[in-house]
């Protein structure tokens, strides 16, 4: 029996100390917060392991983008999954800027004003799909002179390389991930502006495809030549489906730490909590795995900085 400890701040604390004390504390989220920081940095420093990252895109309008970027600007995590969203805001922030909003908008009036809400942030239409079209076209119109078959992976590099003379271009996600080299695959490339975009472009151009199979290829060569797996996933969908469903192919993840606001009792894929799949053999039965409850704008910063206290 561990006996729980008041939490103690002093004016020397850090992110790592906070942390390590929530751990102490015993309580609730706090501990989960703690064990899920701590199999973040084994799964990290595990020279052996490749280290997926997925995400929705929901995160990247606000200013967790950063935490996201850092990650991948550190070279944290191997492989990253994510929604076609993500590359929408992720490049619109870098020729716009979004705004601080309300929950509690009139949304009537936000629409006669041509600003869209996510949330309590505001994007006006020329910060988001104007200004994607605008730069995205003669971008395409490059990338298909050269050839008319692209994965998802080689376009986000391809994007990412163009950002490097842009103003704000270093603030991409999409731009560190083509200077280190780490994957970015997004298997629902359709499903946001930039692949309406792509879809726009393909409209008078129909010998371009998007080859989705070479993604699924480069996945598989990774899951199959990795020597052991970890996952950092936050929230569900289709971006947390797709580690854990590549997992299973390698018996399972050895360490995983989920975010999520999810309820699990609607049977929902993001509600699912990480011992629902080791009924999958998608996180093997012997793995560290926590599920940590919360919003991952307050937890993935918290979490991150306690990591990089300990790593860096």
């Amino acid at each position: 029996m561990k006996p729980v400890k008041d939490i103690k701040l002093d004016k020397d604390m850090n992110t790592d100390k906070l942390v390590r004390e929530l751990y102490e504390s015993g309580g609730f989220t706090a501990k989960k917060l703690g064990v899920g920081v701590d199999i973040l940095e084994t799964m990290m420093k595990e020279k052996d392991c490749t280290t997926f990252l997925s995400f929705p895109a929901c995160i990247i309008s606000t200013g967790t983008r950063g935490v996201i970027r850092e990650l991948v600007k550190r070279k944290l995590v191997d492989v990253v999954i994510t929604t076609c969203g993500t590359l929408d805001h992720d490049l619109a922030r870098v020729w716009k800027d979004y705004f601080h909003g309300t929950f509690d908008a009139d949304d009537k009036d936000l629409y006669k004003k041509g600003i869209n809400r996510l949330g309590n942030i505001f994007i006006p239409l020329e910060c988001y799909g104007t200004v994607l079209e605008e730069k995205m076209q003669p971008i395409l119109e490059d990338l298909f002179n050269v050839k008319q078959n692209w994965s998802t992976k080689e376009l986000i590099w391809e994007f990412g390389k163009r950002l490097e003379s842009e103003k704000n271009g270093k603030e991409s996600i999409m731009y560190w991930a083509w200077k280190n080299k780490i994957p970015i695959f997004v298997p629902g490339i359709t499903d946001g502006a930039f692949g309406s975009q792509l879809w726009m472009y393909y409209q008078e151009h129909r010998d371009i495809t998007i080859d989705l199979f070479y993604d699924e290829q480069e996945l598989a060569n990774i899951v199959f030549d990795a020597e052991k797996m970890g996952a950092f996933i936050i929230g569900g969908g289709i971006s947390k489906h797709h580690v854990i469903w590549w997992a299973q192919f390698k018996d399972g993840l050895d360490y995983a730490v989920y975010l999520t606001t999810a309820v699990e009792h609607d049977g929902s894929l993001s509600g699912a909590r990480l011992r629902e799949a080791v009924s999958w053999g998608k996180i093997k039965e012997k793995a560290s795995y926590v599920t940590v409850e919360g919003d991952a704008t307050v937890l993935l910063p918290l979490m991150t900085s306690a990591v990089f206290d300990r790593l860096l």
